[in-house]
């Protein structure tokens, strides 16, 4: 029986970096998780040969000695950076992604800042020899519409309990991303995030929705249509459900005022929205 090495990859995870620009009375912060991957020709590495292994503390290393050569500025173009460096000084090194989450901050004065409760915003860059993909996107987005959706005319089944609605709550916390045609294409990386952000949003306000679906594949639609620099966007919508508490007992009504908000269990509403024309895709993003 033969038995050969599969798909293999390694890196350092979840690196923590914090970078100050001091630069007079007024600094600027970055926070950022970043963590990398390797791949290529390391089948010697899993029969205890290390002479093509990278160690993960130097990728570490790497990365607080880039931010201070470098510094941080968009997670995109760091992430290339860094990317681009371990695929170009290293021989056994055919692949490198680094996937990099920005921890938002709001300024309290030149000097103080307070950690924002909102949305992070997420990178990913691959490089394979001389191809280089980004994918940007967001995490932690919360949602939500008290009014304008409705959901009915769905199978029923001897299993099925749920009342149908034509009006109700519509919440959701948005994972949202989105692949650029191609690198450097269109405006700023951080230009490009708020717009696709905004689009996302307004997509959600503007769209009388009749399922979680409907309104994912509005978003997505709106994205493309507002951001031409975009390929495709994926989404992951979770249904916040909030269900009416019935009051009767206490000789009330309840026209749609109270409600009980749930964590779990939760409908999980996934999808990608992309252009017809849309370049082939990275084998993983």
């Amino acid at each position: 029986m033969a038995i050969t090495l599969g798909d293999n990859r390694y890196g350092k995870a979840e690196v923590r970096l914090v970078r100050v620009v001091r630069d007079g009375a007024r600094h600027e912060l970055r926070d950022l998780t970043v963590s990398v991957a390797l791949a290529g020709d390391l089948a010697a590495a899993h029969e205890g040969d290390n002479s093509g292994v990278l160690p993960t503390d130097t990728q570490k290393n790497t990365v607080y000695a880039f931010a201070k050569r470098y510094g941080v500025g968009e997670p995109e173009a760091f992430g290339l950076l860094l990317a681009r460096h371990f695929v170009d000084t290293q021989p056994a090194i055919s692949w490198a992604r680094v996937d990099l989450v920005e921890h938002p901050w709001s300024r309290l004065g030149p000097h103080s800042f307070a950690r924002d409760g909102g949305p992070t915003r997420v990178a990913s860059v691959t490089v394979t020899g001389a191809a280089s993909h980004v994918v940007s996107g967001l995490a932690g987005l919360v949602l939500l519409n008290t009014t304008d959706s409705e959901f009915h005319g769905y199978v029923r089944d001897g299993y099925t309990t749920l009342p149908e609605t034509t009006d109700r709550i519509l919440a959701t916390e948005v994972s949202a991303r989105w692949r650029w045609a191609s690198v450097g294409s269109g405006p700023s990386w951080g230009a490009s995030f708020q717009g696709a952000r905004d689009a996302l949003v307004t997509a959600f306000v503007e769209t009388y929705s009749y399922s979680l679906q409907q309104t994912l594949y509005a978003m997505g639609a709106r994205a493309l249509e507002k951001q031409p620099e975009l390929a495709e966007v994926r989404l992951v919508l979770p249904n916040k459900h909030h269900f009416l508490v019935d009051l009767a007992p206490f000789g009330l009504d309840n026209d749609n005022e109270v409600y009980v908000a749930t964590d779990r269990p939760y409908g999980l509403i996934e999808g990608t929205v992309l252009r017809d024309d849309a370049p082939a895709a990275p084998e993983a993003w």
